[in-house]
């Protein structure tokens, strides 16, 4: 085993090649704790330099509708009225703190994510 850190993308490349190579090692082995190991650093590495932002708070109940079969219709108990509902999805309205919360209590989107400005 000879593991190095992960600096730049030329040790990020010969550390991918490397855990494809050992990617079906068993437990408590070598191959295998060189594969623990490996997967570690390249999981540093990739939060490091390759971070995700957030959704914008609109992208983010539309994927947890869809996720849960919704429709806008099912939003009127945690947003209003069905034009609010409307207004809201179609970023023509604010998100209140009294929907961020019902969003949040019955879609479990973080609030977090709720609260960015879009």
């Amino acid at each position: 085993m000879n593991i190095k850190p992960i600096r730049n993308e030329e040790d990020y490349q010969r550390a991918l090649k490397r855990l494809e190579v050992i990617f079906d090692a068993k437990r408590e082995t070598d191959k295998g704790d060189e594969l623990e190991i490996l997967a570690i650093l390249i999981d540093n590495y990739e939060s490091e330099h390759f971070t995700i932002g957030m959704p914008d708070p609109i992208s983010a109940i539309n994927f947890r509708m869809e996720q849960m079969g919704l429709k806008q219709k099912d939003l009127v108990d945690m947003i209003g009225f069905k034009s609010r509902v409307s207004e809201i999805m179609n970023k023509k309205r604010k998100l209140t703190l009294d929907m961020i919360r019902k969003l949040n209590a019955k879609l479990n989107i973080p609030t977090e994510v709720l609260i960015q400005d879009y």
